[in-house]
């Protein structure tokens, strides 16, 4: 079991999913991943899709030449994205499923069928200093698979619980939660890092950073929004001390 301070990863996606809404210059996603900085946050986290949705080959470029804090550089597992990362050779590199019909990530990355390929496909990360984390489900197998393959982190989908809690099925969302709790503590005993995201908001966030095995909590569409209303600043700020007080 570990335990200290958790960190805060900001997700800025969606800074520039609203400025490619008008196809204009502003909001800028690295000024925003700049005030996130300022704000306390940990890491900043990019997800370059294939189908440029949202971040661009620019915004990576500006965020690599900005950011003092880390840059976890998000892609699905191609040759185009694999080239990217080496070339940019950011902090670290999470592998993450992606299907161009979706809205966003649907679900973890299929490990135990993809096994030999993905092994192949990050040991040039590896070679290169970044540090590989698998977006993945609550599930043993492919925790296991992900470790075979030489990640050094696998972040786990809470997509399932926090639906659960918006849809008020509360004694599925405290299944998933338990779920999440025993992987997360089955990875870490392999000796893999534990970080966590996707859909986590003030409401649904202080279970997840209890749990002693996480590490990292990796935060992006919730924040965007609300910082519409209270600021982006304020919004981390209010995210961390959640954090904090449900680590404490």
């Amino acid at each position: 079991m570990t335990n200290g301070k958790l960190r805060l990863g900001v997700n800025i996606d969606h800074v520039a999913t609203v400025r490619n809404a008008r196809g204009s210059a502003y909001p800028d996603p690295v000024r925003a991943a700049k005030l996130a900085e300022e704000a306390g946050a940990d890491g900043i986290t990019a997800h370059l899709r294939e189908d440029r949705r949202h971040i661009s080959d620019a915004d990576i470029d500006g965020l690599m030449a900005a950011l003092t804090t880390p840059l976890n550089f998000e892609m699905a597992a191609t040759s185009e994205m694999q080239a990217i990362a080496l070339r940019h050779k950011p902090h670290a590199v999470c592998i993450v499923p992606e299907k161009r019909e979706e809205r966003t990530t649907e679900g973890g990355l299929e490990v135990v069928r993809e096994e030999s390929r993905l092994a192949d496909f990050i040991a040039p990360l590896r070679e290169a200093g970044c540090r590989v984390s698998i977006f993945i489900g609550a599930d043993q197998d492919q925790i296991e698979a992900a470790h075979r393959i030489g990640a050094q982190v696998i972040e786990l989908h809470t997509g399932a619980y926090c639906d659960f809690h918006a849809e008020g099925r509360f004694d599925a969302r405290d299944a998933e939660l338990a779920r999440l709790r025993e992987m997360a503590r089955f990875a870490h005993g392999l000796g893999l890092e534990v970080h966590a995201g996707h859909g986590l908001t003030f409401e649904t966030v202080q279970p997840i950073a209890a749990l002693p095995e996480v590490m990292e909590l990796n935060i992006g569409h919730f924040i965007i929004g609300e910082s519409i209303f209270s600021g982006l600043g304020p919004t981390i700020k209010e995210m961390r001390r959640l954090m904090d007080e449900a680590r404490a």
